[in-house]
């Protein structure tokens, strides 16, 4: 009899599982832990995924205050600010922090404004309405990995 072969597409790559007959696939599917997929993609993605900053190289430098924007490329003040929230620890800083670290790139810009206009936008938001921290939304980091730092990235090279 022919061996038995499942394909199973992941987020990752594929897993194969075979065996003699069904019976042995299934029992074998059935013996991963329920986590399975997961983990390996977490291990997956560790591994292969270059460290943030490996990836923000030349764009942006961290420094003791915080990240600081190094790029010589034109950027407007929601992508600037958008870096800046995105180099962040936990993607989340302070309006009066981001302004700071804004100066220090040499940006002046209304960060308040921008960053009200840019919740409205759906790109940050503010994670405890009591406190003066501002967070990149999901949506927010798909648009600064797939717009802004795509685009940079691609004068640099």
């Amino acid at each position: 009899m022919k061996r038995v072969e499942v394909h199973i597409k992941t987020p990752f790559g594929e897993i194969v599982v075979e065996g003699e007959n069904p019976q042995e696939v299934l029992s074998l599917l059935e013996a991963f832990p329920k986590d399975f997929v997961e983990n390996v993609s977490n291990i997956v993605s560790g591994k292969l995924a270059p460290s943030a900053a490996a990836q923000l190289k030349g764009i942006i430098e961290f420094t003791t205050e915080g990240p600081v924007l190094i790029t010589r490329e034109k950027l407007t003040h929601y992508e600037a600010i958008g870096l800046i929230l995105y180099a962040s620890e936990s993607r989340q800083n302070t309006a009066t922090q981001v302004q700071k670290l804004l100066e220090s790139s040499g940006i002046k810009c209304m960060v308040p404004a921008r960053l009200n206009e840019m919740t409205r936008r759906g790109q940050v938001f503010k994670p405890d309405p009591k406190r003066p921290e501002f967070k990149l939304t999901v949506q927010g980091e798909r648009w600064v990995e797939d717009e802004v730092l795509a685009r940079l990235r691609g004068k640099m090279s």
